[in-house]
């Protein structure tokens, strides 16, 4: 089973979405996050899931609509290590470059 660590940049985002989602008072937003956090755990057992974005980093996308995520990570083989790196809104354009340079 890959290790995932969730980079301080992710936990971020994590915290971002939620405050996003109170703001527009979404009832279930604590079950929200918990869902993200549930599938970046499918990375444990599938590192390779994800959808290719560049050479070196995937994409895990969940939900759909105003439920959707995405998850971008990069994989270690030689660490067996998924390393999540940002956190983003399907709807949100792209991801800071800061977030895709990490580990």
């Amino acid at each position: 089973m890959s290790r995932v660590e969730l980079a301080p940049q992710a936990g971020d985002d994590l915290d971002r979405i939620l405050d996003h989602l109170f703001q527009h008072e979404v009832a279930d937003a604590p079950s929200r996050i918990q869902d993200i956090i549930r599938a970046i755990d499918v990375l444990e057992r599938s590192p390779l899931i994800g959808r290719p974005v560049r050479a070196d980093l995937s994409g895990l996308v969940t939900g759909r609509g105003a439920r959707g995520y995405v998850a971008l990570y990069r994989y270690v083989a030689e660490l067996d290590t998924v390393f999540v790196l940002a956190v983003r809104g399907q709807k949100e354009a792209g991801y800071p470059t800061s977030q895709v340079s990490a580990p």
